[in-house]
């Protein structure tokens, strides 16, 4: 209790906010001032008067929210929360995917660094990214997609258009086998099964709902099983109990945990605060860009 009175005692003084992704710990979701998925969380900060946000999260959303709050100084507690998929593209590697297709129009997955984002011309989320396709990217001859092969596989599937795809996916999403989503049908019998749009498509294809992770804790509170298979980072199932104590939520498997989600603790919260570290920076011009392939995206949105 100590520690988390001294993270109280200077969040108001430095009026800060704390932000937590739904797969941190759960000590940690429980200190935020909102827990969600990436891009809400830095849409509701820039909305606040906070000071100082402090992003429980990896590295692209916290670049994401400074982005979208430039006058804001934004910490990130966990210097070493980094995510492998947007480690798979940079924008070295998809300038030349460009050159070779100067036509397209260039989607990018909001889990892509800053650089990445400020080469594209639209970014979207795992919710949104049917809509961004089909309505903004409509008339487009071709589409690059990056860097997510299997959510570009999910989108494909939705809208019937064919990307230029980059090899990238979520090593923690991939884990999760058809194998897998059977066993835990079988232990769990009548449990309906919702999945990540990160998942490999052949887990899509035999789940029940393939859904973000703001979704996922819509779907919860509005479906009438009680029983749910979690087909995601387990981090999430702490908020989906608090939000439905009446039901009852399995994960798919015990493997899918994302290591760097779980870098984040109350220490490394209190420390951040009482050091202002570590402070995520996104050059002028890069963020400028990449502000406009953000905004492309939340002018649709709204």
């Amino acid at each position: 209790m100590e520690l988390i009175d001294k993270i109280a005692k200077l969040k108001r003084e430095r009026k800060a906010v704390i932000l937590a992704h739904n797969y941190q710990i759960p000590e940690v979701q429980d200190i935020a001032d909102f827990v969600g998925d990436s891009l809400e969380l830095s849409i509701k900060a820039s909305q606040t008067d906070a000071e100082v946000i402090v992003f429980c999260g990896v590295l692209f959303m916290a670049e994401t929210a400074k982005i979208l709050s430039p006058t804001k100084t934004v910490l990130l507690p966990a210097k070493d929360a980094g995510c492998p998929m947007a480690d798979m593209i940079t924008a070295g590697q998809l300038r030349a995917l460009k050159a070779e297709h100067p036509g397209a129009k260039v989607l990018c997955y909001v889990n892509t660094s800053a650089e990445v984002k400020a080469e594209c011309d639209l970014c979207c989320t795992s919710a949104n990214a049917v809509r961004m396709v089909g309505e903004v990217l409509k008339d487009a001859k071709e589409i690059i997609f990056v860097p997510d092969r299997y959510l570009a596989a999910f989108v494909a599937a939705k809208t019937g258009r064919e990307f230029i795809t980059w090899p990238g996916f979520c090593p923690t999403h991939a884990r999760i086998l058809p194998e897998h989503v059977e066993a835990a049908r079988a232990r769990h019998p009548g449990a309906v099964v919702m999945v990540h749009p990160e998942c490999r498509p052949e887990v899509a294809a035999i789940a029940d709902m393939v859904i973000s992770t703001g979704g996922m804790s819509r779907y919860a509170g509005e479906t009438p099983a009680r029983e749910i298979i979690v087909g995601t980072e387990p981090g999430i199932i702490h908020r989906l109990k608090k939000e439905n104590p009446g039901k009852i939520f399995h994960p798919v498997s015990d493997t899918v945990i994302c290591p760097n989600m779980k870098k984040t603790t109350l220490e490394k919260i209190l420390r951040s605060l009482q050091e202002m570290t570590h402070r995520i920076e996104v050059p002028e011009e890069i963020a400028i860009r990449a502000r406009r392939s953000i905004e492309a995206m939340l002018n649709v949105s709204r």
